[in-house]
């Protein structure tokens, strides 16, 4: 039953995320964002709803010492697995599709804009996490830290917002154009309601599907005997990511390069933020290192990994499919750190 719910949960994601990408580039389109704004902050937030979701229930709503540990552990995978196995995936994607891409195994990208993103990532992480390093009992340097964290984060989305309007760009009919009884017969003018409509189915198939596709992992896992602790640091985090995934997918099999990377960036911005206020205002006693080391090393693990990829492209001023494989060294050696760990009974 475990693996029926694991398929049709996945097909539900793969659904939504392809009414997603083609939603979301209509609703940018109509409000005349550009490029960078839709995949950076539109799509990046829309598919960052699972991963964001469940540890806010945990801690919020969850009550107890061990939900909110998981919750920590849910905030610190999400921008550890888009650092790594997302990145992975999107270099894969293209040096697989490149004899169908125009560029072949280049990524049409703005190399300013991408490091525009990583870098306010990396400022909010890099603050996140430092102040885990202090005391367990001091609540208010963690609170005020919140305050930062959510401030950078809207400094990030104005400066996309004010970014010049997108130019007009090929794009494919909305899909649920037809459903529209009211729609004009010219398929490029669907209505901004039918749009919105779109965006927001998709975005339910996004996280119900997603919270079914973790329940059913979770059971297949248990089913086989796999470590809980491996299951929430490494299993689960990969479900919950797999709409970036899946829309990155997408965008670079359609050419949209600037989307399926802004998709990434924008959600590990977004992760650096919001998920971590979370965890600051509600669990500031579980936001920290101490006990809880495995976890935090992914943090050290998802910065390293961002500046191999990132460095180069700015020196280099471009970007191809095998830098971005390397994202996928990083997340087999925190697998091997985990596994190692855990043999050895220190998690």
């Amino acid at each position: 039953m475990d693996f029926v719910l694991l398929v049709v949960s996945f097909i539900v994601i793969l659904v939504g995320a392809e009414l997603f990408t083609n939603g979301i580039e209509w609703f940018g389109h109509k409000l005349e964002l550009a490029e960078g704004a839709i995949g950076s902050v539109l799509a990046a937030v829309g598919t960052a709803l699972p991963e964001t979701m469940i540890p806010f229930i945990a801690i919020v709503f969850g009550g107890g010492i061990a939900a909110s540990k998981v919750g920590v552990g849910a905030i610190l995978g999400a921008p550890f697995m888009l650092s790594t196995l997302a990145m992975f995936v999107t270099g894969a994607a293209v040096l697989l599709m490149r004899k169908r891409r125009v560029n072949r195994e280049d990524l049409v990208v703005d190399p300013g804009v991408l490091g525009h993103d990583m870098a306010y990532f990396a400022v909010a992480y890099a603050i996140a996490v430092a102040v885990a390093f202090l005391p367990g009992d001091l609540l208010l340097p963690r609170q005020l830290t919140a305050i930062v964290l959510i401030g950078i984060y809207a400094w990030y989305v104005i400066g996309h917002l004010r970014a010049e309007a997108a130019q007009e760009a090929e794009l494919a009919p909305l899909r649920f154009h037809r459903l529209d009884r009211r729609a004009p017969a010219d398929l490029a003018q669907p209505r901004f309601r039918i749009v919105t409509a779109q965006v927001v189915v998709a975005l339910v198939c996004i996280v119900g599907g997603a919270w079914g596709f973790v329940g059913a992992v979770e059971g297949v896992s248990a089913s086989f005997g796999f470590n809980g602790t491996l299951l929430a640091l490494i299993v689960a985090p990969i479900a919950t990511e797999l709409p970036e995934k899946l829309n990155s997918v997408i965008w670079v099999r359609q050419g949209k390069d600037t989307l399926a990377m802004g998709n990434i960036t924008g959600a590990m911005v977004f992760q650096s933020a919001f998920p971590t206020s979370v965890a600051l205002v509600f669990a500031p006693q579980i936001w920290s290192v101490s006990g809880a080391g495995i976890a935090f090393a992914s943090a050290g693990i998802t910065l390293l990994s961002s500046a191999a990829i990132i460095l180069p492209m700015l020196i280099r001023r471009r970007l191809d499919g095998r830098a971005l494989l390397v994202g996928g060294v990083f997340y087999l050696a925190y697998l091997a750190l985990v596994i190692s760990t855990l043999a050895g009974g220190k998690a």
